[in-house]
């Protein structure tokens, strides 16, 4: 099927086959539609709704002209949300890498610049001190060694280039803050994902089962995060040992909740990382940062605990969902979150001299 045959389908709310979606989108990744073209599919398919056969279409073709991260360890585990949820919090997924991978995971993010919120996940390292032109050999022995790498999508995903007009000049999101998540360049098949809209919790814990995931968490809060939320309680789609299951979580049960998420929006990547590096500080140095309350220090750390806690357990480290919120409540208060921030930031600047 080709793009304008595409268009007229989709405009008709029609929705598109596996194989005519992976067709469509190896048009867009090999240069031969328009980015009026482009802009039109997306914003049809938003309106419409993405479907599970479109979104794993479009995935298969995107991982398949990926330039791949090998790595020796054994389940590497991604965190990462889609995107376009409007709320414009601080870097939740990638703050809780850091406790992720201090607790012995090796955590495998993939990520990109902000296309719809004020800071995305490069953006935060970058303010951080991260630097994000290191190759794909050099990720994976950061993986390998330090427990976290960083897989910055534009160099891995050099067919995106010509998407990147349309997506930007939209500004908004679309069903690529969807295929992202989908198309790690390591090829990890245990995942936190958090998506913009509850209906989408079944369709990607679909596509994650159908592209192979052995344990996957795909969630969406009822205040509207692509994240589990400290403020509400959160749908959660689990898929585990080829089995999907629908359940709430509520962050009370594991003495997180707060009233609300006040002071944890963020304006730009460098408010973002000022507020990752004081929540994530030991309890002993836990206290204001710059324009920061303490009580925000607080409210971020506990939704970087539980986020991160999530990740734990699916990464195979615990055995349930509450016993890895405790433990990264453990690597907060303690202080080893913190430090692998540090050795994080400190060898990628090594690796790039």
């Amino acid at each position: 099927m080709n793009i304008q045959e595409a268009l007229a389908n989709v405009a008709g709310g029609s929705d598109l086959s596996f194989g005519a979606m992976a067709e469509v989108m190896n048009s867009i990744m090999t240069g031969d539609a328009t980015d009026a073209q482009i802009g039109a599919l997306l914003m049809g398919l938003r309106m419409k709704g993405e479907t599970t056969d479109e979104i794993a279409g479009a995935a298969s073709v995107m991982r398949r002209l990926a330039t791949p991260v090998t790595i020796t360890a054994a389940d590497p585990v991604d965190l990462v949300g889609t995107g376009g949820d409007g709320a414009n919090l601080f870097n939740v997924s990638t703050a809780a890498c850091f406790v992720v991978a201090a607790a012995g995971a090796h955590v495998a993010k993939h990520g990109n610049r902000s296309v719809s919120s004020s800071s995305g996940s490069s953006d935060v390292l970058e303010a951080l001190g991260v630097p994000l032109d290191l190759d794909p050999t050099q990720v994976g022995t950061l993986i390998d060694t330090v427990g976290l790498g960083f897989m910055f999508a534009p160099a891995h995903h050099s067919a995106m280039r010509h998407a990147v007009g349309p997506r930007r000049e939209m500004g908004m999101r679309t069903m690529f803050n969807v295929l992202g998540p989908l198309t790690n360049p390591a090829g990890v098949k245990r995942q936190l994902l958090g998506v913009f809209h509850a209906e989408l919790c079944s369709p990607m814990a679909e596509v994650l089962k159908a592209l192979g995931s052995e344990h996957a968490m795909v969630v969406h809060s009822d205040d509207g995060l692509d994240e589990l939320s400290v403020a509400a309680s959160s749908r959660v789609v689990e898929l585990c040992a080829g089995e999907i299951r629908d359940y709430r979580v509520n962050p009370s049960d594991y003495g997180l909740g707060v009233d609300d998420l006040s002071g944890l929006g963020v304006n730009s990547a460098s408010e973002s990382a000022e507020l990752v590096t004081a929540a994530i500080q030991p309890d002993s140095r836990l206290s204001k940062g710059p324009g920061i309350e303490l009580s925000a220090a607080q409210k971020a750390r506990n939704i970087i605990a539980l986020n991160a806690g999530a990740t734990i357990y699916v990464a195979g480290l615990t055995s349930t969902l509450a016993d890895g919120v405790s433990r990264a409540l453990q690597l907060l208060h303690d202080g080893a979150a913190h430090a692998k921030l540090e050795e994080f930031v400190l060898t990628t600047q090594a690796m790039r001299k």
